[in-house]
């Protein structure tokens, strides 16, 4: 078991639901996990709304940014444990060769950046998605997995994916 499982949360823009999930597992995860996020296409920066909301949920909002995933094949780059895709977007996508061949899940989240209306509406959209991903995050922290093999691992990770919230029926891992 390593001192800390490293864990990629990606998307295409990294500016919403990954910035969320990294955030979120960071500080639940209390030092056995260590979470980065990080987008095909990224917007270049976080979304205001998903940094309102982690503060309101009293999670830390410093030092996020959105970036590439292509710095997280490279080498010397943080070898990953795990890695989950939060949109349907990135999951259809081609992606790196992750060195170490981390353990995959794509854990579907609707893209609240992507509601319009009124602050209030939007702002309800994102404390939605963060809730989502914390319920994921926290069956995911509750799972034995210095013990676990690995095709219960999947099927725990599967089960996940398909948690409230889910923008696929098909959820899937790899």
């Amino acid at each position: 078991m390593p001192d800390a499982y490293n864990v990629l949360f990606l998307c295409t823009g990294n500016s919403a639901r990954s910035i969320l999930a990294e955030s979120i597992l960071n500080a639940e995860g209390k030092g056995r996990f260590k979470a980065y996020s990080a987008g095909s296409q990224p917007k270049g920066k976080v979304n205001p709304m998903a940094l309102k909301v982690l503060e309101a949920m009293g999670y830390p909002n410093e030092g996020l940014s959105s970036k590439s995933w292509d710095g997280f094949a490279a080498p010397g780059a943080p070898r990953m444990d795990f890695i989950f895709t939060v949109c349907d977007d990135a999951a259809g996508e081609s992606c790196p060769v992750w060195p170490g061949h981390p353990t995959t899940a794509h854990w579907g989240i609707e893209d609240p950046a992507l509601v319009e209306g009124t602050d209030i509406e939007k702002e309800a959209a994102f404390s939605t998605a963060a809730r989502y991903l914390k319920n994921r995050i926290m069956a995911f922290l509750n799972l034995p997995l210095a013990s676990i093999d690995h095709m219960s691992l999947h099927a725990h990770l599967h089960d996940i994916a398909a948690l409230d919230g889910s923008t696929s029926s098909k959820a899937q891992t790899v």
